[in-house]
């Protein structure tokens, strides 16, 4: 009977269920972002979050604990010296997990989780927003006198581009014909 297990076993056991978790975070420390079951998803969190946590203080014990988990050097070093900076203002929630909807073969429901610090798509279009405090329009008001000049110069540019291009052919096609002719 399972009285007062709170944790998800994930249908494995224990050695297993480590070996899955151990190698969900070296891909997630490695990536950044990973695709996943929902379940595994949220253990991965809880997996995951305390040893970033860890990772913020750079002694040899915090390394040695995070080995300790993980039994990857590259992932540990990927931690401490890429990772634990840019979170390190962070007081938790370093991972977030969005549902994808439902894998085809299985139907599993699957979900991406990823750093939270490390979405730059995320990060480019909060940076956007915080620079455009301009009131926007739907057609985007350009200034006028600038995108006039830039269209009358350029169409004027072409025009004498192909105006000079047509005399060359004429003045060719006339010379051909003179050659012909005598």
């Amino acid at each position: 009977m399972r009285h007062g297990k709170k944790f998800n076993h994930l249908s494995r056991k224990n050695g297993h269920r480590k070996a899955l978790l151990r190698n969900l975070t070296i891909s997630l420390v490695k990536y950044k972002r990973i695709k996943t079951t929902i379940a595994k998803a949220k253990e991965l969190r809880k997996f995951i979050e305390p040893l970033l946590t860890k990772s913020k203080n750079n002694t040899t014990h915090s390394r040695r604990v995070v080995y300790s988990y993980l039994q990857n050097k590259e992932a540990v070093t990927e931690m401490f010296t890429n990772i634990a900076p840019v979170i390190a203002a962070r007081p938790g929630g370093y991972v977030r997990i969005v549902r994808l909807g439902f894998r085809p073969s299985d139907a599993a429901e699957v979900a991406m989780i990823e750093l939270v610090d490390f979405n730059t798509v995320a990060l480019n279009a909060a940076a956007e927003a915080a620079e455009s405090d301009k009131k926007r329009t739907r057609r985007g008001r350009k200034k006028k006198s600038d995108s006039t000049e830039t269209v009358t110069e350029t169409s004027s540019e072409t025009i004498s581009s192909e105006t000079i291009s047509t005399e060359q052919i004429e003045n060719e096609t006339v010379e051909n014909n003179d050659e012909k002719a005598e």
